[in-house]
C-alpha cells in the first residue's frame, strides 16, 4: 500500500503506543481527545485529497526512488515543477483547513538528510545515505507521516552543546554500540509530533569538533522505549472542551506542537543518519531551513487566503462591504498575501540540483520569503481585526445564543437577546455573524493564531535566524564590484 485513506491514517494512530502527556496526566485515548483530534483532523486531509483525482497532479509523484505513485509530502523534489507544487500543494491545504497541517517538515527533513547524508558518505566512507533511502522507501510505501525535528531547548543559548551545565538540552548520544546508538535529551515546538508514526532528528545548529556527541540524525518510532510526548497548550485551547463548537471558531481543524523527551532511547544502526560527522551539522540545519521557509510561502497563503475571505464576509454581514474603505483594506490584504505566494514560488522556480539529485530551493529567496512572512500576516489579521469590528472579541457564548433562560417582561429568553441585538443586515442570519466573528478570533488571537500569526514569527527560525542567512547569500561584494564596475572605479 502506498496511499492512506484519511480513516486508515487515523486508524494507524489508534494501533500505536505513543505516550502522550496533557495538563500533567497521561492521555490513554489521545486519539479521540477534544483537544487533540482537530489537529488529526487538519493531517488527514493531507491524506482524503491525495485519493481525490482532481487533486492528484498536486497530492502524489511518482517516487524517484520506487517508481510507484506515493503522497508528495513523502517525494524528495526532482526539479523546479516539483518545488512549485509543493508550495501549490501547501496553498491548497491551507485553503481546505485554515489551520496547520503539520506534515511538511517531514517532507523537508527528507530532502535535507537526503543531500546531507550523500555528502557525508563523500567525506567519510559511511553508509548514511543508503540507511536513509531505505528508511524513505518504507516511509513511502506505508504512507507514514514523519515529524522533522530540529529544534533542541538550547539552555544557555550563549554556550555551545558541550558547554552548558545539563547535556540534554541538545539531543545527544550517551552511549556507542556495535548494533546502534543510545540518545538522550529533547525537541520543542514539534509540529505535529503526536500525529506522527516516526520522527527525524536532526542537529539544531552548526557545531564544532567539541560537539561531536551532539551532531546525531537518525529515525526514530514515535512510541518507541523511552519516548514520552508533552503536548502544549494553545490560547482558548480549553473551548473545545466545553461543548460549544461556535466558541471555537475552527471546530473541525487545528494545529498541534509538543516537546518531545528522548530518555536514553536505542537507535538501531539502520536508522543512523549522522554520528558524530559535526563539521555536517550546520549544512542540514541550513538545508532543512531553507525548504521550510520556502513552505511558509504556500501554508501561510493558504490561510491567509480564509482569513481574507471571513474579513469580506464579516464586511458583508455588517452591511459595509461597499466602503471604499472596507474594500482598500481588502486590497492591501490580497497584496500582502500574494506577495508571499511569489516568494514560494520565486525561491522553487529558481532551484538547482544537490549532489545527490534532489533538488533544492534558491536559499536568498527562501529566507526573503520567511523573512516577509515574520511580518506580513501580523498585517493581514491587523486589517482582519480592523474589519471585523469589536464584537469578534465581546461576543456572548454559544450557550448564552442558545439559552432559554427567560429575563424580558415579554418573555423573551438570553438567546432571544443575543438573536436581536447582534444581527447584522437583513438576510444574514446572527448564527452565520456569529460563526464568522469567533472564527476570525480564532485565527487572530486564539489557537489558530498558533498555525498563522505566532508561527508566522518563528516557525522555521527567528526572523534574525533569516536575516544573518540573507546577510551571507546576498553578494555584497558582488554588487560592490557592480557598482565600481558602472561607475568606472578600478581597483
Amino acid at each position: 500500500m502506498s496511499l492512506k485513506t484519511a480513516s486508515e491514517y487515523i486508524e494507524s494512530l489508534r494501533a500505536l503506543n505513543t505516550r502522550v502527556y496533557l495538563f500533567g496526566e497521561k492521555v490513554d485515548n489521545w486519539v479521540d481527545h477534544p483537544m487533540i483530534r482537530p489537529s488529526i483532523n487538519c493531517a488527514a486531509m493531507t491524506y482524503a485529497l491525495a485519493q481525490d483525482p482532481q487533486y492528484a497532479e498536486l497530492m502524489t509523484v511518482k517516487s524517484s526512488l520506487t517508481g510507484r505513485t506515493v503522497n508528495r509530502f513523502t517525494h524528495l523534489h526532482q526539479s523546479t515543477e516539483d518545488l512549485i507544487n509543493k508550495v501549490k500543494m501547501q496553498r491548497l491545504l491551507g485553503q481546505k483547513t485554515a489551520s496547520c497541517f503539520q506534515r511538511c517538515v517531514g517532507m523537508d527533513a527528507f530532502n535535507a538528510v537526503f543531500s546531507t547524508t550523500f555528502e557525508i558518505d563523500e567525506a567519510h566512507g559511511t553508509g548514511y545515505h543508503q540507511n536513509f533511502k531505505n528508511f524513505l522507501t518504507m516511509v513511502q510505501d506505508n504512507d507514514l507521516m514523519v515529524d522533522g525535528a530540529m529544534t533542541d531547548p538550547k539552555g544557555d543559548r550563549s554556550k555551545a552543546p558541550h558547554e552548558q551545565a545539563d547535556p540534554d538540552v541538545f539531543v545527544h548520544v550517551v552511549e556507542r554500540r556495535k548494533d546502534g546508538i543510545v540518545v538522550c535529551g529533547a525537541k520543542c515546538h514539534q509540529t505535529g509530533a503526536v500525529n506522527s508514526h516516526w520522527h527525524i532528528f536532526m542537529p539544531t545548529i552548526a557545531m564544532g569538533e567539541a560537539d561531536r556527541d551532539w551532531a546525531v540524525s537518525f529515525a526514530c518510532p514515535t512510541d518507541a522505549e523511552g519516548v514520552s510526548l508533552i503536548y502544549g497548550r494553545q490560547s482558548s485551547d480549553t473551548r473545545k472542551l466545553e461543548g460549544c463548537a461556535i466558541d471555537t471558531g475552527n471546530a473541525k481543524f487545528g494545529g498541534q506542537e509538543a516537546l518531545v523527551v528522548l530518555d536514553h532511547v536505542f537507535i538501531p544502526s539502520e536508522y543512523i543518519f549522522m554520528n558524530g560527522e559535526y563539521e555536517f551539522a550546520g549544512m542540514m540545519v541550513e538545508r532543512f531551513a531553507g525548504y521550510h521557509r520556502q513552505s511558509y510561502g504556500g501554508c501561510k497563503v493558504g490561510v491567509g487566503d480564509v482569513v481574507i475571505g471571513a474579513a469580506a464576509l464579516a464586511a458583508e454581514y455588517n452591511g459595509v462591504e461597499k466602503a471604499s474603505a472596507v474594500k482598500d483594506k481588502l486590497i492591501e490584504m490580497t497584496h500582502l498575501n500574494e506577495t508571499l505566494y511569489c516568494c514560494g514560488i520565486a525561491c522553487s522556480s529558481q532551484g538547482v540540483p544537490t549532489r545527490a539529485g534532489n533538488y533544492q530551493i534558491d536559499l536568498l529567496l527562501a529566507n526573503v520569503c520567511k523573512q516577509n512572512v515574520t511580518r506580513f500576516p501580523y498585517e493581514i489579521v491587523r486589517l482582519a481585526e480592523d474589519i471585523a469590528g469589536g464584537l469578534m472579541v465581546t461576543m456572548p457564548s454559544q450557550k448564552d445564543f442558545d439559552s432559554d433562560t427567560v429575563v424580558g417582561k415579554n418573555g423573551e429568553t438570553v438567546g432571544d437577546l443575543c438573536a436581536k441585538y447582534f444581527k447584522g443586515r437583513e438576510g444574514v442570519s446572527t448564527e452565520d455573524r456569529q460563526r464568522v466573528m469567533r472564527f476570525l478570533e480564532n485565527i487572530c488571537l486564539g489557537s489558530a493564531a498558533v498555525g498563522y500569526r505566532t508561527e508566522s514569527m518563528h516557525g522555521a527560525g527567528s526572523p534574525q535566524a533569516q536575516r544573518i542567512m540573507i546577510a551571507r547569500q546576498g553578494n555584497i561584494q558582488g554588487k560592490k564590484q557592480f557598482a565600481k564596475d558602472v561607475a568606472g572605479i578600478k581597483d
